[in-house]
């Protein structure tokens, strides 16, 4: 999948159906397939453009570091896989547990403090 992920992001040009094949050798679905696409062509893009604008990150991200080392991402694994006795899903946890503009998650946007949060749309349509 990174690889995948990696190759579109330096080399869009040089992707072909063996990429994917891949991505199905090691159990991908079409539609996880095309969601591996959209999303690292949307950070691209949104990457891209943001560059090429000269935006400059908000203030409320300096100073922050979003990084860990591999040591560091392993020991958070073992200490989310032994406390939730989930093992391998446990070291997505971290993401899910902060908030979403800690990680960027262009699908979950922040609202100013006191806000009131807004309703989810249900199978009817949007929320009222």
């Amino acid at each position: 999948m990174l690889d995948y992920a990696v190759k579109l992001t330096r080399d869009p040009g040089g992707m072909t159906s063996a990429d994917t094949d891949a991505l199905r050798a090691a159990g991908f679905g079409d539609r996880a397939i095309l969601d591996l696409c959209q999303v690292t062509s949307y950070y691209n893009y949104v990457n891209r453009l943001a560059d090429g604008l000269g935006v400059e990150l908000e203030d409320h991200w300096e100073g922050m570091d979003h990084t860990l080392t591999r040591e560091e991402f392993a020991a958070l694994r073992r200490a989310r896989g032994s406390a939730s006795g989930h093992g391998e899903l446990a070291a997505h946890g971290d993401r899910a547990s902060r908030p979403a503009a800690a990680h960027g998650d262009p699908a979950t946007p922040t609202r100013p403090a006191g806000a009131a949060p807004e309703q989810a749309p249900t199978a009817e349509g949007p929320a009222a």
